[in-house]
């Protein structure tokens, strides 16, 4: 699924690297607690979570997971956004809940880590 596709679906609004919308990802992953994101990540995976933290992006790069998708209309501090630019990731936020946002992805055929 293309990243534009999940930008519409979820309706959400892009915060930076929109740029690369049409970068595919095959799974997702919603989760807020990053030791399972750390010890699940595959490639291709977008990452929806609740928390904005600095620890989100490190565990992104380290995981190279390229898109976050925050929900419940998180939005991220600039500095962290800044930090995820130079790291040419995609962010997004929408103001979906984690649950709806995973399963509306899921429905249209986008499939978890598991």
């Amino acid at each position: 699924m293309k990243l534009y596709e999940i930008r519409d679906i979820l309706k959400a609004s892009i915060l930076c690297g929109e740029d690369k919308l049409d970068y595919e990802v095959s799974l997702a992953c919603g989760c807020d607690l990053m030791s399972d994101v750390l010890r699940f990540a595959k490639e291709n995976v977008v990452l929806l979570t609740g928390l904005t933290n600095i620890h989100v992006l490190k565990t992104a790069e380290m995981a190279n997971i390229e898109c976050l998708v925050f929900v419940r209309d998180k939005t991220p501090t600039p500095d962290l956004i800044q930090q995820a630019e130079e790291l040419n990731m995609v962010i997004m936020t929408t103001e979906l809940p984690l649950y709806e946002s995973c399963g509306r992805l899921y429905k249209k055929g986008l499939g978890d880590m598991e």
